[in-house]
């Protein structure tokens, strides 16, 4: 049986919960969904410019667990641009 989850500090919740390609209807899309935990790697690590040290220490979890957050955004949003899905922002 796995450890229990953590409970991780987020201090941005999007208005914008979904991202898609102009001019393709939604019906005819794949969906990538990014958790509010990954958003939240994104944003330290990219937009505020913090290094991973202290990207983990806001997000109160360990460098490792938030190498793999940010990881696994980074796969998705790949996934996403290269393949033209929609991508959206899950709890």
């Amino acid at each position: 049986m796995p450890r229990p989850r953590l409970c991780r500090k987020i201090r941005f919740n999007p208005d914008i919960t979904y991202f898609k390609p102009q001019g393709v209807p939604m019906r005819f899309l794949e969906v990538v969904e990014l958790t509010h935990e990954e958003v939240e790697a994104l944003r330290l690590k990219n937009k505020k410019g913090l290094d991973q040290i202290e990207c983990a220490k806001l997000m109160k979890t360990s460098q490792s667990t938030f190498q793999r957050i940010l990881s696994s955004a980074y796969k998705k949003m790949t996934e996403a641009l290269i393949k033209g899905k929609a991508i959206k922002i899950v709890k």
